[in-house]
């Protein structure tokens, strides 16, 4: 089982890499369920993803209900838009094909909007994040961190 569910894990890291170059390809379920495979088969491949500068905090974020950053939002709509509206506009001729299309469209644009928007100085350190909501400890040292 623990091969398969590496084998599963690593297609859906694949296929969520593509969701972010492909407007209707998702991304999120795709790395969601990546991590879930991983955390039942291998805890390397789990801390990778986890860990990872492209997906890490983006996944931790999602899974904790933190949210999307706003940055984020508003290059995902901007390229889902201007994806869309391009073939719904040059490549598709029927009409209803085109309709499918910015209903997909409005779909994920009120999905992400209603995703909580996460503000960037909320964002803790990845080494403090079992932290979070507790009062920074004071030890009365002038350093600063880096």
């Amino acid at each position: 089982m623990r091969p398969l569910l590496i084998g599963c894990g690593t297609l859906c890291v694949g296929l969520g890499t593509l969701g972010i170059l492909l407007p209707l390809l998702p991304t999120t379920p795709f790395l969601l369920l990546a991590a879930w495979c991983y955390a039942r088969s291998s805890r390397r491949f789990y801390r990778w993803l986890l860990t990872n500068s492209w997906f890490g905090g983006y996944i931790r974020n999602y899974r904790a209900g933190r949210g999307i950053p706003l940055k984020q939002k508003v290059l995902t709509l901007l390229l889902l838009w201007l994806t869309i509206g391009y073939s719904a506009w040059r490549s598709v001729d029927l009409w209803w094909g085109r309709g499918v299309l910015l209903g997909i469209a409005c779909g994920v644009t009120l999905h992400l909007m209603r995703i909580r928007t996460l503000r960037e100085a909320a964002v803790p350190y990845p080494e403090k994040e079992q932290c979070v909501g507790k009062a920074p400890a004071t030890t009365g040292s002038t350093e600063r961190d880096g």
